[in-house]
């Protein structure tokens, strides 16, 4: 008689070898795609780099290990926690905004740690180089940036999964656009939240629309730092908090409230206090995170990895078969309406150019109201933190204010600070994206539909806002990160102060200093703030205008050429392909 044990296996077995060969059958016919000739002329240059792009990420999803990655703001204690499920130290704390780099931790006989350079050098680091200071002095040194750290070690978990740590979220603009490539890459997702600040705007904006729409099958949100707070009924209203928000964005997030620093001096056998006396709440949901971090992750990271390669090949065959559909719709289109199209759309162009020059002063001045509000709003803010740091000496127990108070008060600043940029370049946004509507409609993109071909504009104009986003990508990435730059120094000198209140009376002394700081660093934000919304503002007139006339010069020629049968039936085969690729993956089962 079978158990149901091997029942399972078997299932399991049978399941996997299935979703392994539906894989395989989309891959082979999206290669088959992008191998057509003809098919690529006509889909044209940049979504056929799309389309490989895909291709090649999928192949790279297939062949890496299980990836974990590590996600949060600045100052969560996501090195920590990293240790602390290790129980042993290997990734570096306490890093300084300038020495940040993507640490990548695996499994390896011998223990090792490399530096992994742009340039493709590697350089043989030891542990303490992996220090803040000594971290910072040799960097200077390298022959270029770091692109990765790669640490090897025998912990029995990294058996299983690689664990990717990530720096801060949008503390370096420079390291983002790598943060992102690594979220791709993922299969599953740790995100840090600290219970002192939980979940800012920012970091739900990130969940929301970084997180969220890769779809994946397991996501944990892990509020650090519990021990802080003042009562297990506190920590219950910061968790639920949490929870609230998190049912709006990852209905599926398994939250816990954990201290990532208490659970390491437990498994590495330090001292540990209990002052607030609910330790046993965060050690059992620390507990509770691990299990079914064995449980959901490691037991089932094969099915993982393939539920997640399904879900990036559906996405990649439901583009593709919307940028087929719109070119098949937009062929059918009326020679001489297309030709009237051309006519006004070229009239359209010359007159908006100038219209637009007259705009540019109403950009710039709204810019400079938008700098004086958040002058104001963080000179206030400053106001209230003086109160808060005074009431810090008869208030907070000394072993409080000696963890956390660094932290604690770069969350603050770094909060206020990003609060006015975020506000701001939000409302910067908005202004943007109106403007790009109202060239939409001037340069008669709109009328590119067809009486009754309903859903042709909706296409079209997703393509385009995919072209805009993309030749746009360089320039808003150049407004100032989420923490002001020139107060690091000051922040250097308080974290290097041990008593508490030594701590309190250091901040006071260099509190003038990092109020002005802060602002000067604000007023050169916005500046960049400013530089970059004028750049966004002609580029997406330029683009625009660019993508509207290759649309109607692409539909044109498709008209003229005497092959025009010809593209039909090769737009129609790949139809058939995607449709074939499509319901493939829709008739692949996989549950964990």
């Amino acid at each position: 008689m079978i158990s149901m044990t091997t029942k399972a296996t078997s299932r399991s077995s049978i399941e996997l070898e299935n979703a392994q060969k539906s894989i395989d059958y989309v891959q082979g016919c999206y290669r088959s795609l992008i191998e057509e000739k003809q098919l690529c002329d006509v889909l044209g240059e940049e979504f056929v780099t799309r389309m490989t792009e895909w291709d090649s990420t999928v192949t790279k999803r297939m062949n890496e290990p299980f990836s974990l990655v590590i996600l949060g703001d600045f100052k969560r204690g996501k090195s920590t926690i990293i240790n602390a499920i290790l129980g042993k130290q290997l990734a570096p704390v306490n890093a300084a905004p300038e020495t940040f780099t993507i640490n990548s931790i695996s499994y390896g006989e011998e223990s090792s740690i490399t530096a992994v350079l742009k340039n493709g050098q590697r350089v043989e680091l030891q542990k303490e180089n992996l220090l803040r200071e000594s971290l910072e002095e040799m960097m200077d040194k390298l022959p270029s940036k770091i692109d990765y750290v790669d640490i090897r070690d025998n912990a029995e978990i990294l058996k299983e999964i690689r664990i990717v740590d990530t720096p801060g979220l949008s503390d370096i603009s420079d390291l983002d656009q790598q943060v992102q490539e690594y979220l791709v890459n993922a299969d599953a997702v740790i995100y840090v939240a600290s219970a002192l600040l939980p979940f800012s705007e920012s970091e739900q904006m990130f969940l929301a629309t970084h997180v969220q729409p890769q779809k994946f099958s397991r996501v944990y949100v892990l509020v650090n730092m519990v021990d802080a707070l003042g009562s297990l009924t506190d920590v219950e209203k910061i968790i639920n908090r949490v929870q609230g928000c998190c049912r709006q964005i990852i209905p599926n997030a398994m939250i816990y409230g954990i201290s990532g620093i208490d659970e390491f001096r437990r498994k590495t056998g330090a001292p540990r206090a209990d002052i607030k006396g609910f330790q046993e709440y965060y050690e059992t949901e620390f507990f509770k995170f691990e299990r079914s971090l064995r449980r959901e992750i490691i037991t089932q990271k094969d099915f993982l990895r393939v539920q997640r390669v399904l879900t990036m090949q559906e996405l990649m065959v439901t583009d593709t078969m919307n940028r087929v559909d719109m070119i098949m719709d937009m062929s059918a289109l009326d020679r001489q309406k297309l030709l009237d199209i051309m006519e006004s759309f070229e009239k359209e162009s010359a007159q908006l150019n100038a219209a637009l020059e007259a705009n540019r002063p109403k950009l710039t001045l709204s810019i400079a109201e938008m700098k004086q509000e958040a002058e104001r709003w963080m000179y206030e803010f400053f106001t209230k933190l003086r109160v808060d740091i005074l009431a810090c000496r008869n208030e907070v127990e000394a072993e409080d204010v000696e963890a956390h108070f660094h932290s604690y008060l770069m969350d603050k600043v770094g909060e206020a600070y990003r609060k006015c940029i975020e506000a701001h370049q939000n409302r910067t946004d908005e202004i943007l994206e109106r403007m790009s509507r109202d060239l939409s409609k001037k340069l008669g993109i709109d009328n590119l539909v067809v009486s009754g071909k309903n859903g042709i504009v909706h296409e079209f104009m997703q393509d385009v806002n995919h072209q805009v986003a993309k030749s746009v990508k360089n320039v808003t990435g150049k407004t100032s990160g989420a923490f002001p730059s020139t107060t690091i120094s000051s922040f250097k000198l308080i974290l290097r102060t041990k008593k508490h209140t030594d701590i309190i009376d250091v901040t006071l002394e260099k509190y003038d200093e990092i109020r002005n700081s802060t602002i000067k660093d604000l007023a050169a934000a916005y500046t960049l703030l400013e530089e970059s919304a004028l750049e966004r503002f002609d580029s997406i007139y330029h683009t625009q205008v660019e993508i509207g006339r290759e649309a109607i010069n692409q539909t044109m020629e498709a008209l003229n050429s005497t092959d025009y049968d010809g593209m039909n039936k090769v737009l129609e085969k790949a139809k058939a392909v995607l449709e074939n690729a499509y319901y493939s993956l829709k008739e692949t089962n996989i549950e964990c």
